[in-house]
């Protein structure tokens, strides 16, 4: 990935237990990986309970603040579609936003595995390396969990050919 003084900004929103904050782990593990800078936080609601969590990643040359402000994101990744309207805000005119929709949950090996399904159809856009990506995988999930994740990634990737 050219390293520019470009900072790219992600927050990626679900409900707990839905691996918004494993998703926001492998992605920031992918951008390290690839010499970037990066930064990353956590808004946990109810998490527990199934309530809203956000994570937001920025990566870059020089990140200086973990957080996006509100209208920077350039890709909003959503694991549930009702907390599309509860974020929304935080997608810059011209950002991408990718719901859950993309994915047809039942050509998923796993229903759990959507969030990285979904990360697959990020890094289409991202110029990151499929190496970086496959080593924050191996990196971020258990061995038994792997060839269930590296599938639903790769259908990810080719799910984002239906993005704007």
């Amino acid at each position: 990935m050219p390293v520019t003084n470009q900072v790219t900004n992600v927050v990626i929103a679900g409900l707990g237990g839905q691996g918004v904050l494993k998703a926001s782990d492998i992605l920031a593990e992918a951008a390290f990986r690839a010499g970037l800078d990066v930064k990353k936080s956590e808004v946990h609601g109810m998490s527990q309970r199934g309530g809203s969590v956000a994570s937001d990643v920025r990566f870059g040359a020089k990140v200086h603040s973990p957080m996006v402000s509100e209208g920077q994101a350039d890709f909003l990744v959503v694991l549930e579609p009702t907390q599309v309207q509860p974020n929304a805000h935080v997608l810059k005119a011209g950002g991408v936003l990718i719901q859950p929709e993309l994915i047809d949950p039942a050509a998923l090996d796993n229903k759990r595995s959507l969030n990285v399904a979904l990360l697959g159809a990020l890094s289409a856009r991202l110029e990151i390396s499929p190496q970086h990506w496959q080593a924050a995988l191996e990196a971020n999930l258990p061995a038994n969990a792997r060839q269930a994740n590296a599938r639903a990634f790769e259908l990810g990737r080719g799910a984002a050919a239906k993005l704007k």
